[in-house]
């Protein structure tokens, strides 16, 4: 099937063009990331949000010739955001260390961080996800924004973070008192 049937397919909200674009193009997707030097989960997460950007741009889609440029570009800026994100994220650690001149109070804050992330990593995959979403991600997206990359219709995305929220108290409490 050529391109731009697939395309129209695709427009159309049909299943089987669909998986044939994304057979055809996702190890392209997902090697730009790995060739950046990011983690097979990163990757993942980024032929994810590639593919769901193009499902939400596929009417702009004009010369079908170009969607592998396409698609690379995408991934190519997802992969920048997960780097950039993670330089930031070094960046703040390191502002925290030296913020903090002693030595207990800066064991302390780690053995937190510790504490939390062990935590995360109990709850399910989308409360994880949903979580380091709405936690985690410097700007905070928008309800809608999250709901698009997660899959999920925006309506549940606020009850669905109450019960995230719920499980990651409960596995917290479990847990005990913050690390001293």
């Amino acid at each position: 099937m050529d391109l731009q049937r697939l395309l129209e397919g695709c427009r159309n909200g049909e299943r089987a063009p669909w998986d044939r674009l994304v057979a055809r193009y996702g190890r392209l997707v997902y090697s730009i990331p790995m060739n950046m030097g990011l983690r097979s989960e990163d990757a993942d997460d980024i032929v994810q949000a590639t593919f769901a950007e193009l499902l939400s741009n596929i009417d702009s889609i004009r010369d079908p010739e170009r969607l592998g440029s396409w698609l690379a570009t995408v991934s190519k800026r997802q992969s920048i955001r997960v780097i950039e994100r993670r330089e930031r994220d070094r960046r703040g650690l390191d502002s925290l260390a030296t913020d903090i001149v002693d030595d207990d109070e800066w064991t302390r804050r780690v053995e937190e961080i510790e504490w939390v992330e062990q935590a995360m990593a109990t709850l399910s995959d989308r409360c994880r996800r949903l979580l380091t979403e709405l936690y985690f991600t410097d700007p905070p997206p928008a309800y809608e924004d999250i709901a698009r990359r997660l899959g999920i219709a925006l309506g549940s995305v606020g009850p669905t973070r109450g019960r995230c929220l719920a499980a990651m108290e409960a596995e917290l409490a479990r847990r005990g008192d913050v690390p001293s």
